[in-house]
């Protein structure tokens, strides 16, 4: 049961990376590239509904950081894999992605930040949020991630979330 509340939690995931731009960077050290391909590939494998590259790209005390309404009940923190898996199906089941764009991504040593926009509709009341930026900072040790941080309009997506 709770691999298929995986599995359509990714699929929402997946519909937004079909849809996005693929972000590249140019001309990096090292350490940042590696981080970049990490979390490209983190993103990549949660919107395909490879949840095997996903897990395996996650450090076991990677946090989830969602703020924003807490009546949603996908707002974090979510800390430590086991805890992230048993959110993404709530996620998955409250949240349907329409649309998604990266514009614009980037990596400085351990840390890598996603800009772009997306519209989605909440499942709660139905409504379609409408276009919105976000914005992802994540940040990656040893190969895998340990933060990913997601901002987004998140007055947008409350006044959805409760049919406003």
């Amino acid at each position: 049961m709770k691999n298929n509340l995986l599995l359509h939690t990714v699929l929402g995931f997946a519909l937004a990376l079909s849809l996005s731009v693929h972000a590249r960077a140019a001309e990096m050290d090292a350490e940042s590239q590696a981080s970049f391909d990490t979390v490209m590939s983190f993103m990549g494998a949660i919107g395909s509904g490879d949840m095997d590259t996903a897990i395996s790209l996650m450090a076991e005390d990677m946090v989830w950081l969602n703020e924003g309404d807490s009546a949603m009940p996908w707002i974090g923190p979510w800390v430590g894999k086991a805890e992230i898996l048993n959110f993404l199906p709530i996620f998955g089941e409250n949240f349907r992605t329409t649309a998604w764009e990266n514009t614009d991504a980037f990596a400085l040593g351990d840390t890598v930040a996603v800009f772009g926009k997306m519209n989605g509709i909440t499942t709660h009341s139905g409504k379609e949020i409408g276009e919105f930026s976000f914005a992802l900072r994540a940040k990656v040790r040893d190969g895998k991630v340990i933060l990913w941080n997601w901002f987004e309009d998140s007055y947008a997506v409350s006044q959805a979330f409760h049919g406003k």
